[in-house]
């Protein structure tokens, strides 16, 4: 004969779970996820369609669009400052690379434990802190060849000194290097970072084993920093696709357009006084997007495999 407990468990092991109790824990994250998911799609993924869908209509910003289709990407293909952009944008995307090695370069000088080194750090450090218009303002007269210091330097060899900002051959280098200058201090902290966190052991392990120098680098430092160059290199490679602020500041696309990239372009096209062509900037701007997106896709694929050989 069961007793009332027994009874009474028996009859809660009978009742079915509920809907939300079964699913809790996959619903559970989602919810949490929401509101940011709602603003992404509202102020990111719905601004992206909208461009696209503008790109296709000849428009003032002001009047009656008027669709057009794929007119405007067809005006791309013959547009001689379009590719001079794409251009450019290639030469920021090499020459901003140079960021991460020299920022692990400054890393590796700057991980010491000797006196003063922390006001040494924070004197690298300082670029990253200041205002891309004063950095841009900076070397802009660092460049002017009557008082300059790079036009005192050609002095000093006695050399003719060389207008680098009225220089078709040497306006985009010359801008790339002051783009620089705050994206190898961002480098360095990743960096430096990621040195904190290296294991002693493993290198107290390699010396034993006579590793040094370039071979203690190379197999024992390096693969540790592997988040860091990760996030190093993602970040230089979009900053150089993106960039239009020091171009904006230091030439204003000139000389005669020669140091535009594809978002001062775009900017010139849709905005400035020399378009209000708003279809016609959507489309660069549209370009623009389907390179990042590339990259972007690669990004993510890289951090699918590595959360997966990580589970």
């Amino acid at each position: 004969m069961s007793t009332p407990a027994a009874a009474l468990g028996t009859s809660r092991a009978a009742v079915p779970a509920s809907w939300w109790t079964r699913h809790q824990r996959a619903i559970a994250p989602w919810l949490f996820l929401a509101p940011a998911l709602l603003m992404f799609g509202l102020y990111v993924i719905w601004p992206i369609f909208e461009s696209i869908g503008i790109s296709l209509y000849d428009w003032d910003g002001l009047g009656t669009p008027k669709f057009i289709g794929l007119d405007n990407y067809r005006e791309l293909t013959t547009d001689p400052d379009f590719f001079v952009a794409l251009k450019n944008n290639l030469i920021w995307l090499v020459g901003f690379l140079l960021a991460v090695p020299a920022g692990l370069f400054l890393a590796l000088f700057l991980n010491q434990t000797v006196f003063g080194i922390r006001a040494v750090k924070s004197l690298f450090f300082f670029p990253f802190v200041i205002s891309q218009v004063v950095i841009g303002l900076v070397f802009t007269w660092f460049y002017n060849p009557a008082n300059g210091i790079v036009g005192n330097l050609f002095a000093l060899v006695g050399m003719e000194p060389v207008s680098v900002l009225s220089d078709e051959r040497y306006v985009t280098y010359g801008i790339v290097i002051a783009g620089l200058y705050p994206q190898v201090a961002y480098c360095m902290i990743l960096y430096l970072t990621g040195l904190n966190n290296i294991r002693p052991d493993l290198i107290e392990a390699a010396r034993l084993e006579g590793a040094k120098g370039w071979a203690m680098l190379w197999h024992v430092v390096l693969p540790q920093l592997r988040p860091a160059t990760f996030i190093a290199v993602v970040v230089t490679i979009v900053g150089s696709l993106r960039s239009f602020d020091m171009v904006s500041i230091m030439t204003s696309g000139g000389p005669y357009g020669t140091s535009r990239v594809l978002a001062y372009y775009m900017y010139e096209k849709a905005l400035s006084e020399y378009g209000y062509r708003m279809g016609y900037g959507t489309a660069i701007a549209t370009v623009l997007f389907a390179i990042m997106l590339v990259y972007i896709l690669f990004v993510l694929y890289r951090i699918y495999q590595q959360e997966k050989d990580m589970a």
